[in-house]
């Protein structure tokens, strides 16, 4: 794997693995709030960000040994809607910033395993970004988030609220291997 492609694969791991914890604590703040749907939404976002991380870390099968990881990271235990705008803030750097600049140096590197981790992440990532900001709304009017599920398709990191799908958008999985939250 060329050395720039590897650089911005382990970037992205570390940046995928620490979303996923943070997610994980924001979701329990959304329940302590009242807010358990939301924190469903966030336990399933947490976990499609640990698919994102696996599926990167899998790319960098054949790149062995300690490396320093450079990768951006929210901080800050906030209200539910000052965690979401922050979660909103994070999908949205990797939807318009990070995963495209990293997908034009894979294509350009030719580097398709890398590629197809990065492709799932990058539409992933614009249907959570969309999710939290419907679920700040609700919070912002002192509701939680009205769904009729809260699904993860655990093969690229789509997450659901509506179940209406018989397949993933992004992987086309079947529905019948989606994780309920």
């Amino acid at each position: 794997m060329h050395a720039m492609t590897a650089e911005n694969l382990r970037s992205a791991y570390g940046g995928e693995s620490q979303a996923h914890m943070r997610y994980r604590i924001w979701g329990d703040k959304a329940d302590k709030d009242g807010f358990p749907t939301v924190g469903r939404l966030f336990r399933a976002t947490s976990e499609a960000e640990e698919v994102h991380a696996t599926l990167h870390f899998k790319a960098l099968k054949d790149e062995k040994g300690d490396f320093s990881v450079t990768a951006g990271a929210g901080f800050g235990l906030g209200t539910t809607s000052e965690n979401l705008q922050g979660a909103i803030n994070g999908e949205m750097f990797e939807v318009e910033q990070m995963y495209p600049a990293y997908i034009a140096v894979a294509e350009m590197q030719d580097e398709k395993t890398a590629l197809s981790a990065m492709r799932f992440a990058i539409e992933a990532e614009k249907v959570h970004a969309n999710l939290f900001t419907k679920a700040k709304e609700a919070v912002d009017k002192g509701k939680d988030l009205e769904a009729d599920e809260v699904l993860l398709c655990p093969v690229c990191g789509f997450v659901t609220i509506t179940g209406e799908e018989d397949n993933c958008p992004i992987c086309k999985a079947k529905k019948e291997i989606f994780k309920k939250f």
